[in-house]
């Protein structure tokens, strides 16, 4: 397949997409969520297909790559939720008078053509494609091998949806083999953004291998400090929920730092607390701070508060952090000096998602300084571009003093 000219169709039809109305992307998402819910049976078919094809892969994995009622519940609970969201596109930013009849406004707009690559999650295919088209932006999309059945029958009842409910015919493609990737990431007159999901070495190939902007997170080592005023009732909970309440997600807790004064508390509560055992390994070594992906945890300990900050700063993928303390005074240093994009006081790392922000639903999480940071959600797949209204104004009248700037702002709304 030429994924090439694929990316040159969607790019074309990128443009359609993002003119269409509030209504129309609206209606195109109340259809696909009718649709999926119509062939679902379908759907769960190919996903036992895509089950029993990797019966060999390992448990957590599995559970990502698993559809059924409970995940179809939750994309169509994020299709609804986007539906009621405001339009992300058309707001004004700015309004400015530069001289009379010379207005400058600031306006957001989609991004355009956004390529998505994620590995196990079909459900992440529902997620990004509302998304993408509540957005007014175009998608390619790029699922794990493990996940080709289901990936595709999601695919092509949310595309033979979306074009009856009016979108344009290549409003989003998928790419079905891994050497279409090498193909797309080239793609930089087509693609405008590159969000990959998936392990880190997936996530740093992507980023070293593509001229396109890559947003996202190339790890998900995230810690858990419990201080030395914590409520050991109300820590060990949030322990045992951040790391088994879904143990490969990139939010789940990797590492859990103890003050050394309940140290020995923590870990005599914890063994027996759920019914998933949790392999503790005392760290040792700098190697032993990882993403696991599975019911384990590096263990360490530290004499106060800065230590734990220093070692997360320095060991972390400023990803997601959580102090659990009774101390506010503790809680509020360790919320401004822990540099990562989630940073929790007395919860657990799993609500850094799209979803439990109240952003509908995310395509990603990105750890990086610039914005969008955190999880992405419908701001984050949105730009700007200034429009500038005038009457016949030239700058060489302005740069000899015959005209002047006034530079006043202009309220929405006002007077």
């Amino acid at each position: 397949m030429d994924y090439i000219e694929t990316a040159r169709q969607v790019k074309a039809d990128s443009y359609t997409l993002a003119g269409l109305s509030t209504d129309r992307r609206n209606e195109a998402l109340a259809a696909i969520a009718e649709a999926l819910t119509a062939n679902k049976e379908e759907i769960f078919a190919a996903n036992r297909r895509d089950l029993e094809n990797g019966s060999d892969l390992p448990g957590p994995i599995l559970g990502r790559l698993r559809f059924d009622e409970h995940k179809l519940s939750d994309v169509l609970a994020g299709i609804s939720g986007l539906i009621e969201l405001d339009d992300p596109i058309g707001k004004t930013l700015l309004e400015r008078e530069l001289d009379d009849d010379l207005i400058l406004t600031q306006v957001t707009c989609p991004i355009g053509v956004i390529g998505i690559i994620f590995e196990s999650r079909p459900d992440a295919l529902v997620q990004v494609s509302a998304l993408c088209i509540k957005s007014g932006n175009a998608v390619i999309l790029k699922g794990g091998s493990e996940a080709k059945e289901t990936n595709r029958a999601l695919f092509d009842v949310i595309r033979a949806a979306g074009i009856e409910a009016g979108l344009p015919e290549n409003f989003a493609a998928i790419i079905e083999d891994r050497a279409g990737i090498n193909e797309i990431i080239k793609c930089r007159d087509e693609i405008d953004l590159l969000i990959p999901r998936g392990s880190n070495q997936f996530v740093q190939y992507i980023m070293d291998n593509s001229d396109i902007p890559v947003m996202g997170h190339a790890g998900g080592i995230c810690h858990i400090y419990v201080d030395k005023a914590a409520d050991i009732r109300k820590a060990i909970p949030i322990i045992i929920d951040a790391k088994t309440q879904y143990v490969s997600a990139c939010n789940a807790a990797e590492t859990l730092i103890l003050h050394e004064d309940v140290a020995d508390e923590v870990l005599a509560e914890l063994p027996g607390a759920s019914d998933i055992d949790i392999e503790i390994i005392p760290a040792k070594s700098d190697d032993d701070f990882c993403e696991y992906l599975d019911y384990k945890m590096t263990v360490m300990t530290v004499s106060d508060i800065d230590d734990a900050i220093a070692h997360i700063n320095k060991y972390g993928s400023h990803h997601t952090d959580a102090i659990i303390t009774e101390d506010p005074g503790a809680a509020e240093i360790f919320l401004d000096e822990v540099d990562s994009a989630g940073v929790y006081w007395n919860v657990s790392t799993r609500f850094a998602d799209g979803f439990r922000y109240g952003f509908g639903a995310e395509v990603g999480i990105s750890t990086g300084k610039l914005p969008p940071r955190g999880p992405i959600g419908l701001d984050g797949l949105v730009t700007y571009k200034y429009k500038i209204r005038g009457n016949g104004q030239i700058v060489g009248d302005y740069a000899s003093g015959k005209s002047t700037f006034k530079f006043k702002d202009i309220i929405p709304g006002g007077e």
